[in-house]
């Protein structure tokens, strides 16, 4: 029998049962987010956090009570005795969670276990308690998770978060009564190549930590509710009043009742039409100064169905917003864009203050019409630049400003290749341009690049790709301070440093689609010498602007690679965040790095403003400057913080602890 089987198979004993608890406290965060990652998805996230926390508590055996002295802790030396406590705990922790899942044969799937598997505490009244949303690389990883078995669900999170071997992973499943652990290993295996090389640093995102979590109160107006229904059903019982209420209408519907805003809806002629060569001539370069453009911006018929379904969308209709982005009815500013057939379509564009309409039909039936609505206030040169006017099998088709002069086509992941013209018509219509990829190997990254006219500003060419919205996303680059450059804003991301950047990092703008993104700006912050002669690295936050305000950010290392295109390594995100922007121009981040040679490292770097690095926790080192590099012992627990010249302190990203 090897020597994991007999790691996890003893109980501990009564006089180790104080060291085993210091264990399950140390390593408390590392088995709930085992637990939380085993136990079944469909107890939702509130519920799947409690039961975790429970599962890991209650993993110490009842043992009679003895003498305090009789547990007084040896200091552990012993590495093999304190892994074998460490697995005891897992296989505990790991048996409750898979039996979770395990209903008596004929249990229905929608009831509850019997209560012997129910944890008890512990129990939270009046709040509602969830990991902190990751972004679409954890909600895919989450999707996936939910599609497989538990066990494995479990093998992922002992390989990827606990840096466990295959033969520990095996024994330890055999040791909890696993039938089948070659089978768990093969469909982890599987998942893991599905999710890439950054399953690790996903699953140890906070999107799966069950100990850093959000609170929100439960439905306040479902409470209130609840009490008047209560004291009305007590005032009715008092007093034995019968309500009856007749289900019988009393004539037909009135449809400006229906819809309130209905009777204020706009017509046709009253939509706004901005003249062609206002552009040139405004301070305000945005859709504002969008001429009417297209070959049926007279046809009353289409606007009004256009109008019509946006003010209120027929029953069979496809409607498509983007988050916080209003339904509301167009306004009387509402001005026309685009009118015309594309693709065998239909298709309006309209602007109404801060959105952007699109009205779609195919041409000969308007049975099925589809309305898109986008979020774009506060649009700029830039962003303003092009709407999406047609998608069909895999390719889109913009409609440019009008102060587009010229547009070409280039792939991200070619930095050395330069860009193919794209024909444009006379109304701003653009031949098809490949959409990126969804799915699948990530080998290009399609993206605009456009020039503006020399009548607005001179020189200015700027990266836009397609996001899965109307409006396409805004790339743009900040360089590394070793360049020499002063700190400013943003650059366009069209020079060759910008674009062997952006060449590491662009399939990371896959797992950004359909999230209402305006820009994505890469900033690399440092450089850092790799220890042990490793070559010279990058430290880069890609900072990922919505149209609602929220910004993501991930930060990459991007070490010498193979080949131009070889992808950086995701080490750390942050959701919500000023950090990265002219509001939060200052941080600091962190990452385990392994030399050739297999010595361990802790690496971390700052922005230019930082002065110190500190590392605390099992190795403790304070280093001038920003960057650091220190030797660490394996699954040390460490946090960094680093110091700008004003003193003040700033905690690595990914961090939960305080500095």
């Amino acid at each position: 029998m090897s020597s994991s089987r007999r790691r996890t198979a003893a109980p501990p004993s009564r006089g180790t049962l104080e060291r085993t608890e210091a264990t399950l406290v140390d390593r408390y965060a590392h088995l709930v987010r085992l637990a939380y990652l085993t136990l079944p998805p469909e107890l939702g996230r509130h519920r799947t956090v409690l039961v975790a926390q429970a599962l890991v508590q209650r993993a110490l055996p009842s043992l009679p009570r003895v003498p305090a002295g009789a547990l007084l802790p040896r200091q552990r030396t012993d590495a093999t005795a304190v892994e074998a406590e460490e697995d005891w705990l897992r296989a505990r922790v790991l048996r409750s969670a898979l039996a979770y899942d395990r209903r008596p044969r004929g249990w229905p799937a929608r009831v509850p276990p019997p209560r012997a598997l129910r944890p008890r505490l512990p129990v939270v009244w009046g709040l509602r308690l969830s990991p902190h949303a990751g972004g679409a690389e954890e909600i895919a990883l989450s999707r996936a998770l939910a599609a497989v078995p538990p066990a494995a669900r479990a093998v992922v999170a002992l390989r990827c978060v606990d840096d466990m071997p295959d033969e520990r992973v095996r024994e330890l499943l055999l040791t909890v009564g696993e039938q089948d652990p070659d089978a768990a290993l093969a469909t982890a295996d599987d998942l893991r190549a599905h999710a890439g090389a950054d399953a690790s640093a996903l699953l140890r995102s906070a999107e799966f930590d069950a100990c850093s979590v959000r609170t929100r109160p439960t439905d306040l107006l479902r409470r209130r509710r609840r009490v008047r229904i209560a004291g009305l059903v007590a005032a009715v019982t008092a007093c034995g009043t019968v309500l009856t209420v007749s289900s019988t209408p009393t004539g037909p519907p009135d449809s400006s009742r229906a819809h309130p805003m209905r009777a204020a809806q706009i017509t046709p002629a009253q939509l706004v039409h901005t003249p062609s060569g206002s552009w040139a001539d405004t301070a305000r370069v945005d859709f504002t100064a969008w001429p009417a453009r297209g070959g049926r911006t007279d046809d009353e018929a289409l606007l009004g169905r256009a109008l019509d379904t946006w003010a209120a969308p027929p029953p069979g209709t496809s409607v498509t917003r983007t988050r916080t982005t209003g339904l509301l009815p167009p306004t009387r500013g509402a001005q026309l864009l685009y009118a015309g057939d594309i693709d065998g379509r239909a298709v309006v564009l309209l602007h109404d203050s801060d959105r952007v309409v699109r009205y779609s039909e195919p041409l000969g039936s308007p049975d099925r019409p589809a309305l898109e609505v986008a979020r774009t206030d506060e649009a700029g040169v830039t962003t303003a630049a092009a709407l999406v006017v047609a998608r069909r099998d895999g390719a889109v088709r913009y409609l440019a400003a009008p102060w587009i002069a010229d547009a070409q086509t280039r792939d991200l992941l070619r930095p050395d290749t330069p860009g193919r013209p794209l024909h444009t018509t006379k109304d701003g219509i653009t031949d098809p341009v490949d959409a990126p990829a969804t799915a699948g190997a990530c080998t290009g990254l399609p993206v605009l690049q456009l020039r503006s006219s020399v009548r607005i500003v001179e020189k200015h060419a700027f990266l836009v790709t397609d996001l899965g919205g109307l409006t396409p996303a805004h790339l743009t680059h900040t360089p590394s301070p070793h360049t020499g450059a002063p700190a400013r804003q943003p650059r366009e991301a069209t020079g060759p440093a910008a674009l062997t950047a952006w060449a590491r990092t662009a399939c990371a703008l896959r797992g950004l689609r359909d999230h209402g993104v305006r820009a994505v700006n890469q900033w690399d912050f440092a450089e850092q010498d790799l220890p042990e002669r490793g070559g010279r690295a990058t430290w880069s936050c890609t900072r990922v602007s919505t149209w609602a305000g929220p910004g993501d950010i991930q930060v990459h290392l991007r070490p010498p690679g193979r080949s131009a295109t070889t992808p950086a390594r995701l080490v750390a995100r942050d959701r919500s965040t000023a950090a990265c922007s002219r509001f939060g121009q200052h941080i600091v981040a962190r990452t385990a790095w392994t030399t050739a040679a297999g010595r361990r490292y802790l690496l971390a770097a700052g922005s230019r403003d930082i002065r110190e690095l500190t590392v605390t926790g099992d190795t403790r080192a304070t280093e001038d400057g920003n960057t650091l590099a220190v030797r660490v012992p394996k699954d040390a627990t460490l946090s960094v913080r680093g110091r700008t010249e004003d003193g003040a302190n700033l905690r690595a990203v990914g961090d939960t602890r305080e500095p």
